[in-house]
C-alpha cells in the first residue's frame, strides 16, 4: 500500500473521515495506532521467501521498540545521572537496527552450515524510526521535554503511517504536542493537503518514475552504452532521486497534514544552493539535522583527549574529522554496501573541503555575481551527481557493487558521438514499450513537460517564495493560471500512471528500502 497506490487513495480519506468526524478526542491516538498497524501489515515482506510466522517479526520488533523506547523514557526522567541509561538504552536500539539491517549482508559469508539461519526480513522504515526513537530518549535525557506518559501517544508517533516507510525523521518534542490536542475537520487545511499530496504525487509518477525508464535500460549494460548516454542516464537517475523522494516527502506531509499535523519539511529545492552546506540544508533535511544535532555536535564537544592513539595529543576532535565520521555514518545507514560507504566519504571530502578553504580563504563577504552563483550551482550539481554513480550502485540500479560504480565511471570516456547518443537512447526507451514508436515518441514529449513543469516549481519556490512550503506556488497563482496547473498535474499524474503501467510497472519509492 504505497502512497501511489489506488488502496491508499482509499485509505487515507477513511482514515480521516473517522479521525477528524467521528472518532471523539480520547480515542484518536488510538485509531491512529490502529490505522498505522493495518498500514504496516499490508507493506509486510511477503512470498514464499517468507514462510510461517516470518511476516510478523517487522509488526512485532516495531512494538517491542514502541514499548522499550517509553519504558526507558520514563526511567530516564526518574534518574538524575541518565548518561550509563542512555547510552545503554541508545546502543540497544542501534543493535536492533544494526542486527536487521546488516545480518542479511554477512549471512553469505557466515560459518556456518547452509540453511541454519534464515535471511531475517527487514522492518519497513526500522532506520527511519530507530532514529526517531533515539532522538526523542536523547531529548528526554538532556531536559529538552518531558517524557511521554501516555504509551498510545508515544507509539502513535513511532508508528505513524504517514512516516514509517522513508520518514521524514520526525522530532517528538515537536509531534507529541500535536497528537496530544484535538482534531477537527477544517476545510482550508485540507485543501492545503491536497495540493501538497497532488504535487508530490505529480513529482512521484509524472517525472520520477517516467525518468527511471531512461535509466534503468542504459546501467543495466553499462559496457554497452557510450559514455553520453551513461552521462545522461546518471543526470536522469540524481533527478530521479531527487523527485522520488522529494514527491515522497510533499505525500507524506501531505497525509499528515490532513490529520491536522505538521510535520517537518525534507527538501527545499537542493539543486539551487551554491555550495555543499547550502545543500546540505536543503536535501534530506530532516536526516540532516538529525545528525547535526545528535551526531556531529557532541563530536565536536567531546572530550577526545581518553581516546587512544590521539589522546595524548589532541582535547577535541577537528570539525574536518567530525564531519567524514558524520557521513561515514550516513553512508553506512543508507547500506551496508561498499557503494555507500564510497558515497559516504565522497559526501564528507566535499564538505570537508568547502570548510577547509574557507578556514584558508575565508568566507566570501559580498554576494557574488548571478553567473559566478550559477557556476557554483552547477558544480555541485556535477560532484552531486558524479556521488549518484555509487548510490545507484548501492541501490542496485542496472547492478550492485562497485564494479557496477566503474562500469558506468569507466563508460564515461568511450563512445563520444551524436549519432551513437542518440540510437542508444531511443533504443532504452523503445525498450521499455515494447518497440513501439508511438509510444517512445509519447514518452520523450510527456518528460519534456512534466520535466519542465517540475523545474518551474521548483524555480518558484526558491526564487519568488524563498523555500516556504511547495503548496504555496499553487495557492499564489491568480485563479485562471491556478486552474491551468491543476489540469496540468492531474493530466501528468495519469499520464505517468499510464506510462508506468506500459512500460514496466509501477515502482516503489527509493527511499522505501532504508
Amino acid at each position: 500500500m504505497s502512497f501511489q497506490s489506488f488502496s491508499y487513495f482509499a485509505f487515507l480519506p477513511a482514515v480521516a473521515f473517522l479521525y477528524l468526524k467521528v472518532c471523539p478526542r480520547r480515542w484518536q491516538n488510538a485509531l491512529l495506532l490502529a490505522a498505522s498497524a493495518v498500514f504496516y501489515w499490508f507493506n509486510r515482506p511477503t512470498g514464499d521467501s517468507w514462510p510461517g510466522a516470518w511476516p510478523l517479526v517487522p509488526l512485532a520488533v516495531l512494538a517491542a521498540v514502541c514499548l522499550f523506547v517509553w519504558r526507558m523514557g520514563l526511567a530516564l526522567a526518574r534518574k538524575e545521572k541518565k548518561g550509563r541509561l542512555l547510552a545503554a538504552a541508545v546502543v540497544a536500539l542501534l543493535a536492533v537496527l544494526a542486527v536487521f539491517k546488516y545480518f542479511n549482508f554477512l549471512l553469505p559469508v557466515l560459518p556456518l552450515a547452509p540453511g541454519l539461519l534464515h535471511a531475517l526480513p527487514f522492518p519497513l522504515g526500522i532506520s527511519f524510526y530507530t532514529f526517531a526513537a533515539v532522538s526523542y530518549l536523547v531529548d528526554v535525557a538532556r531536559g529538552d521535554m518531558e517524557p511521554e506518559e501516555n504509551f498510545l501517544n508515544l507509539a502513535a508517533f513511532l508508528c505513524f503511517f504517514g512516516t514509517i516507510t522513508a520518514g521524514p525523521i520526525c522530532r517528538a518534542k515537536q509531534v507529541l504536542p500535536q497528537l496530544r490536542a484535538e482534531h477537527r475537520f477544517d476545510p482550508s487545511r485540507t485543501v492545503r493537503a491536497l495540493q501538497l499530496f497532488a504535487l508530490g504525487l505529480f513529482k512521484k509518477v509524472a517525472v520520477a518514475d517516467v525518468l527511471m525508464m531512461y535509466v534503468q535500460p542504459i546501467y543495466s549494460d553499462a559496457a554497452g552504452h557510450g559514455g553520453p548516454a551513461l552521462l545522461a542516464a546518471t543526470v536522469g537517475y540524481t533527478l530521479y532521486l531527487y523527485f522520488d523522494f522529494a514527491g515522497y516527502s510533499e505525500m507524506a506531509r501531505a497525509s499528515a497534514l490532513l490529520l491536522g499535523l505538521d510535520i517537518p519539511e525534507n527538501f527545499k529545492t537542493p539543486f539551487f544552493a551554491a555550495n555543499f552546506s547550502g545543500f546540505w540544508s536543503r536535501w534530506h533535511i530532516s536526516l540532516s539535522g538529525w545528525l547535526q544535532d545528535y551526531l556531529f555536535t557532541p563530536l565536536v564537544w567531546a572530550d577526545a583527549s581518553k581516546l587512544p592513539l590521539i589522546g595524548r595529543r589532541v582535547s577535541r576532535l577537528s570539525p574536518v574529522v567530525c564531519v567524514f565520521i558524520v557521513f561515514f555514518v550516513s553512508g553506512f545507514w543508507h547500506g551496508s554496501t561498499l557503494p555507500f560507504v564510497v558515497w559516504g566519504f565522497l559526501q564528507g571530502a566535499y564538505r570537508a573541503g568547502e570548510e577547509l578553504i574557507h578556514q584558508k580563504f575565508g568566507k566570501p563577504k559580498k554576494k557574488a555575481p548571478a553567473r559566478v552563483l550559477w557556476a557554483k550551482r552547477a558544480g555541485v550539481f556535477a560532484l552531486w551527481a558524479f556521488g549518484m554513480v555509487f548510490f545507484a550502485a548501492g541501490s542496485n540500479v542496472g547492478g550492485a557493487g562497485l564494479g557496477q560504480a566503474f562500469a558506468v565511471l569507466a563508460g564515461f570516456f568511450r563512445g563520444w558521438s551524436p549519432a551513437r547518443f542518440a540510437a542508444e537512447s531511443w533504443q532504452a526507451v523503445l525498450d521499455g514499450f515494447y518497440a513501439q514508436n508511438m509510444m517512445a515518441a509519447a514518452w520523450c514529449v510527456f518528460l519534456a513537460f512534466t520535466l519542465a513543469l517540475a523545474v518551474w516549481f521548483d524555480w518558484q519556490r526558491a526564487f519568488h517564495f524563498k523555500n516556504k512550503s511547495a503548496e504555496l506556488v499553487l495557492q499564489s497563482q491568480k485563479a485562471a493560471v491556478r486552474w491551468v496547473l491543476y489540469y496540468a498535474l492531474v493530466l501528468s499524474i495519469f499520464g505517468g500512471l499510464l506510462m508506468a503501467s506500459g512500460g514496466f510497472g509501477g515502482a516503489s519509492f527509493a527511499y522505501g528500502g532504508f
